[in-house]
């Protein structure tokens, strides 16, 4: 007992809830079903045990569930690393350059962001994953990247174990006529297997190859936008700071350089910056190191120009009709269900006279903050997310701008 109580503290047992979601759930059955369907497919009816090659092929299929595995809870439970709560810079002197996070109580450190569904600020934050369960970021992006090669290699294995097993137990059982194929699965083969491939063998086969290619296209793209990123030295998140940047400087003509600050200016040292021999990536999660033109702070004081620029340039609506907050509000239309929008960002609940600040949208959903009483603001509250366009009316009388507030840096 006191040897368990080493390895499985009060901290582990909350970590561990992280598998109780529909994300993880869904990834561990992928990969029990393909790793599962491929070790049986091989050693009862394609590859036997008792060869060589099916020695080898067997080792090897076990091997990519290790470490597919071993980068994938690594990646959960190791997680992106979090800045402390009421963090604030060394130099005061700097916090001008920050923005202040009110959930966190403190200041948000270089390249970090607020996570509302982990409530933290995470270092140097890519998205929040939900097949994880948990955000990637500073120290865990590098075995996420690991799980997105590993698993899409893996399941292109056991894709060829799946289709090479269906090809050789059909073959002899298969007989073509002039408008007909016909599959005797009674049909005595050559060579006996030790179990019959029977037809609830085939579907489960047939099965785990459609989840196998399916991981494979899905969780390759995944690889092949994340490896673009990084050997930029950026997140997703930076590469639409970036984006904004170019738009916000042609928009306005300032003639200003925008140049990313963490862009070491070679593909190798961006590289290294995520991929260590030890697993412990570069840096502490708040001192970065930057290209020769930039600073510290050079990517904090273009977010404060956008969020300014943002205020600047958000529309004022007023709430014509009640909303619930409903994922997809079957009472707002058809086209509003089923154009609801693809992602993890909440909906907001709306009240007839309800002011909201919209900022961005598609034709049938907005995006905004909705404008709150001076006791909720002093809480430190704040409201924003999706809302159906059907239910607000643009206001003409007056401008978003004159009823922001003076906390600009303020999350």
């Amino acid at each position: 007992m006191n040897f368990l109580s080493t390895f499985v503290t009060f901290k582990n047992l909350h970590e561990v809830r992280r598998l109780c979601h529909w994300g993880p759930i869904i990834a561990l059955s992928v990969i029990a079903i393909c790793s599962t369907m491929a070790i049986l497919d091989s050693i009862i009816w394609y590859w036997p045990l008792d060869t060589t090659g099916g020695s080898i092929n067997f080792i090897m299929l076990i091997n990519w569930t290790v470490l597919i595995l071993y980068n994938y809870f690594n990646a959960m439970f190791v997680g992106p690393g979090y800045i402390p709560l009421g963090w604030k810079p060394e130099n005061q002197q700097d916090t001008q350059y920050l923005q202040f996070c009110r959930g966190c109580q403190g200041y948000k450190a270089p390249r970090s962001h607020h996570c509302r569904k982990c409530n933290r600020c995470v270092m140097k934050m890519d998205h929040h994953c939900p097949w994880i369960n948990n955000c990637c970021g500073h120290l865990n992006h590098a075995y996420f990247t690991s799980f997105l090669l590993l698993a899409p290699l893996g399941c292109s294995h056991a894709a060829v174990i799946f289709i090479m097993t269906m090809y050789t137990q059909l073959y002899e059982r298969i007989s073509f006529g002039w408008s007909t194929v016909r599959i005797d699965m009674s049909a005595v083969r050559q060579f006996q297997p030790l179990m019959p491939f029977s037809v609830p063998a085939f579907a489960a086969t047939l099965f785990a190859l459609g989840l196998a290619l399916g991981t494979t296209i899905a969780v390759g793209m995944l690889f092949v936008i994340q490896m673009k990123v990084i050997l930029r030295n950026k997140t997703s998140i930076e590469s639409w700071i970036e984006e904004k940047a170019k738009d916000r400087i042609q928009h306005y003509q300032t003639g200003e350089e925008f140049i990313f600050p963490y862009d070491l200016g070679s593909r190798w040292l961006n590289f290294k910056q995520v991929f260590t021999w030890s697993g412990t990536p570069r840096g502490d999660g708040i001192v970065w190191p930057v290209h020769p033109k930039c600073h510290q702070h050079t990517l904090t004081i273009e977010q404060l120009k956008q969020k300014a620029d943002k205020r600047v340039r958000s529309v004022q609506y007023r709430a014509v009709e009640d909303y619930n907050g409903a994922c997809c509000p079957l009472s707002k239309g058809l086209q509003t269900f089923f154009r609801t929008p693809c992602t993890e960002e909440p909906r907001i609940p709306l009240c007839k006279g309800d002011t909201i600040l919209a900022t961005r949208g598609t034709k049938w959903w907005m995006y905004g903050d909705k404008v709150l009483t001076e006791e909720q603001l002093r809480a430190g509250d704040r409201v924003r997310g999706w809302f159906p366009r059907r239910c607000v009316e643009k206001c003409h009388y007056d401008t978003a701008a004159s009823d922001t507030t003076s906390d600009k840096k303020v999350n």
